[in-house]
């Protein structure tokens, strides 16, 4: 596998093995977490930042694990639409859109009379932080409890028929679980600046970690991406859609 996209460690699995085939593989993404992540496990995308402005509102997403799905989809179909515009001969044959927020959580009672309200109550979408204000809002609401981290990732792929593209999605989510931490520690992390472009204001791979007291499901997506199960959604992909990275 000596393709650019590809890495000489990537596992010879069948998605590595037809992304290898000279394929042009892009990430709709300016984090290098993410392409880090993704260099971990073999691919090797050309970054080519979104410029969608991520302004869905909330509040149009009945289910809140669909809001990061769809503000991924809108980054890879407007990165995937822009490269094909300026450049029609060689068109991308693989894009990558990721959207990580984490939703506060509300944590189970021990009543039996209440038992089941953590379901009935909106948790919270947050986002990177607007100030250290609202940083510090975040992890105060946060600290002692638990939070459920989501990533949506879309791809967009060439398809014969019309629009000319296929788009295919999934979502990750894990729970943090965060330390009963005094508030001089969030007001000190706060203060160091780490948390203003994350997600729910916490680099966990970062002095957030400090934070944190466990994760329950893939620490990747926490992170920023969901390596396992993205290379898993890949092979699906290879083996069910005819026309998934068929297209020359």
């Amino acid at each position: 596998m000596s393709n650019k996209a590809v890495l000489p460690h990537a596992l010879k699995t069948p998605a590595f093995t037809k992304l290898s085939n000279n394929k042009r593989i892009i990430l709709a993404s300016a984090s290098p977490r993410r392409k880090t992540i993704l260099s971990t496990f073999g691919l090797n995308p050309e970054i080519v930042p979104s410029t969608f402005e991520e302004t869905l509102s909330h509040t149009d997403f009945p289910n809140v694990y669909e809001y990061s799905v769809s503000t991924a989809t809108e980054k890879a179909v407007e990165v995937y639409e822009r490269l094909v515009n300026d450049d029609p001969d060689n068109p991308p044959d693989l894009v990558i859109g990721a959207d990580t927020v984490v939703l506060s959580r509300i944590e189970p009672s021990t009543s039996n009379v209440s038992a089941g309200l953590e379901h009935a109550i909106r948790p919270e979408i947050l986002e990177k932080p607007t100030s250290k204000a609202d940083n510090l809002r975040m992890l105060l609401d946060l600290n002692g409890r638990s939070c459920e981290v989501v990533t949506g990732v879309s791809v967009v792929f060439p398809i014969l028929t019309a629009p000319g593209y296929a788009i295919k999605s999934m979502d990750e989510r894990s729970i943090v679980h965060f330390a009963d931490n005094p508030v001089s520690l969030l007001e000190a992390y706060v203060d160091n600046g780490e948390g203003l472009d994350r997600a729910g204001g916490f680099a966990i791979q970062g002095l957030g970690g400090m934070l944190i007291r466990k994760v329950d499901g893939d620490w990747h997506n926490v992170v920023g991406f969901p390596a396992a199960a993205f290379f898993k959604f890949l092979e699906i992909l290879v083996e069910e859609e005819e026309d998934f990275l068929a297209v020359d």
